[in-house]
């Protein structure tokens, strides 16, 4: 038995040697959200139901003896998810400030688009499934998982500047008839200054992707530009944005293509504990089917607000209430409004 002990005690203190040696830091957060969602469409029946986003997310890093910062993280399934967010690649993060992607790195020119203020609940209107029209500025950034993102230092090549080059490659994915990304190139950048009072942030983007369908190639790939601008004057930001661009893709009207142009504004004040928001952003859009040049006008315009409370630490009361008017195919569409009242908890 003491043989036995003693052959325990050393195999825990060499297990526990190891494990120091060789582990990274985890760090783990997430949040817990949920409420009752409240829609009234247009010429529909209102309902109501619980609407809840529940996300656990473990990041991972470590530094090497010559500093550059190795770091990945995975998220935990979402129990309203099918599955969970697995798609990570590693972040290298060197002595000089700047970080390279690899693996699923996504587009440079979505990361910087200009955050627009908006209502911060968890409401939504649907609208016709056939409806094209976007209402984000980064709709045409698309990336393959073969990819790279290479993010400067601030201040580069001038003061408050900073920028992002990515690239990707085929994913390796077979040829089908849905149409699938087979590179890309994009450039971003993000530039901060002070205008008397106000700290202003100018974000930009382009991209430019390749993609391919089984006997039919697109008129125009994914593709466009945005750009967009935020003044924060102490407790208030106005952000402003515009986009125009091109989009394929399988959730298109059933892999369609189409062009499109987005405007979007918004104002976020902070008073103490409470936040109010107020934001619009208006969508056009043409599609057709892939390879052909005529089409068809959908359109969407999209009025939000919300009030959120700091309850505690962590926790935050939310009212929110979103109003949509959409056209598709130059008629009318399913649309209406939406009110959503909960609390989302945070670690």
């Amino acid at each position: 038995m003491k043989k036995e002990l003693l052959l325990g005690t050393a195999l825990v203190s060499t297990l526990g040697a190891a494990s120091v040696a060789e582990a990274v830091t985890a760090t783990m957060s997430g949040n817990h959200q949920t409420g009752i969602e409240f829609d009234s469409p247009n010429g529909g029946t209102d309902t109501n139901s619980q609407t809840q986003d529940n996300n656990f997310t473990v990041s991972l890093s470590e530094t090497t003896d010559g500093g550059m910062t190795i770091s990945s993280s995975f998220m935990l399934m979402n129990e309203n998810a099918a599955a969970g967010d697995l798609d990570a690649g590693f972040t290298l993060a060197f002595t000089d400030g700047s970080k390279l992607d690899v693996i699923n790195a996504g587009n440079a020119s979505g990361t910087h688009d200009i955050s627009i203020p908006g209502s911060a609940g968890a409401e939504g209107v649907t609208t016709a499934t056939t409806n094209s029209a976007e209402t984000g500025l980064d709709f045409a950034t698309g990336a393959s998982k073969q990819g790279i993102e290479y993010h400067t230092a601030s201040d580069f090549l001038a003061d408050g500047l900073k920028m992002s080059f990515s690239a990707s490659t085929d994913g390796g994915e077979t040829a089908g008839t849905t149409y699938r990304i087979d590179g890309h190139v994009a450039i971003g950048a993000t530039y901060v200054t002070d205008l008397g009072d106000s700290a202003v942030t100018i974000g930009a983007g382009w991209s430019e992707v390749d993609g391919s369908k089984t006997s039919t190639s697109a008129s125009n790939d994914t593709g466009g530009f945005h750009v967009g601008l935020s003044a924060v004057t102490g407790d208030l930001t106005v952000a402003v944005g515009f986009a125009d661009g091109n989009k394929v893709g399988t959730g298109i009207k059933g892999a369609k293509e189409m062009s499109a142009d987005v405007v979007k504004a918004g104002i976020k004040y902070v008073s103490g504990d409470l936040t109010f928001n107020v934001g619009i952003a208006s969508g056009d859009s043409k599609d057709n089917t892939i390879g052909s040049i005529s089409g068809s006008d959908d359109s969407k315009d999209v009025t939000s607000a919300s009030v959120s409370y700091a309850v505690a630490a962590g926790v935050t009361a939310l009212l929110g209430y979103t109003s949509v008017e959409a056209s598709d195919e130059g008629a009318s569409s399913t649309d209406g409004s939406a009110w959503y009242i909960g609390a989302n908890m945070a670690f």
